[in-house]
């Protein structure tokens, strides 16, 4: 039996509290953060480049759909995304859960806390929010060009963390009451 190993460009960032399992592919310039866990063991995850899965997040998949991340996509912190599809240049809020079969479109963003119902396609260009996810409104040219900038910052972040700048502190014992 062949090992199913992830595939990680090297010029992305995956902290070292992250864990990545089988058919997991990474982008140039992406970055995986502390906490998270993609986990392909049953089907491929595929990041595109420039994106960025941020802390506490979890990918994962199913039996017959893979999860796929385009390119300059933000997925925020304590993200669940589940067998969906997440479009280049959108920014998925905080806390939101994304189940299978879903389409998030390009250039959209997910509020803080949302849920996408399973199969649901949430059009390319606008914002939505709740739970279930509702359209809001259409998002301007200038708001759609906003998103790709949150993913550049995740990439110099990474380059930060690739030259060092950040130590980690070592855990210490918890303490005797």
């Amino acid at each position: 039996m062949k090992a199913l190993s992830p595939s990680i460009a090297s010029t992305s960032y995956v902290d070292s509290a992250a864990t990545i399992i089988g058919q997991v592919k990474i982008g140039e310039h992406s970055s995986v953060w502390p906490g998270c866990v993609l986990r392909g063991d049953i089907h491929k995850i595929e990041i595109g480049h420039h994106s960025n899965i941020q802390d506490l997040s979890l990918v994962h998949v199913e039996t017959d759909r893979g999860t796929r991340v385009g390119n300059y996509v933000t997925v925020g912190h304590q993200v669940t995304l589940h067998a969906c599809t997440v479009k280049s240049g959108s920014l998925i809020g905080i806390g939101s859960i994304v189940l299978d079969g879903a389409v998030i479109g390009e250039g959209t963003i997910l509020g803080a806390g949302s849920l996408v119902t399973h199969d649901q396609k949430l059009k390319s260009g606008s914002l939505y929010f709740g739970r279930p996810a509702k359209f809001v409104r259409k998002l301007s040219a200038k708001e759609i060009k906003g998103l790709i900038s949150w993913a550049e910052r995740y990439v110099k972040y990474a380059e930060d963390h690739h030259k060092g700048k950040f130590q980690r502190r070592a855990r210490t014992p918890l303490m005797k009451i």
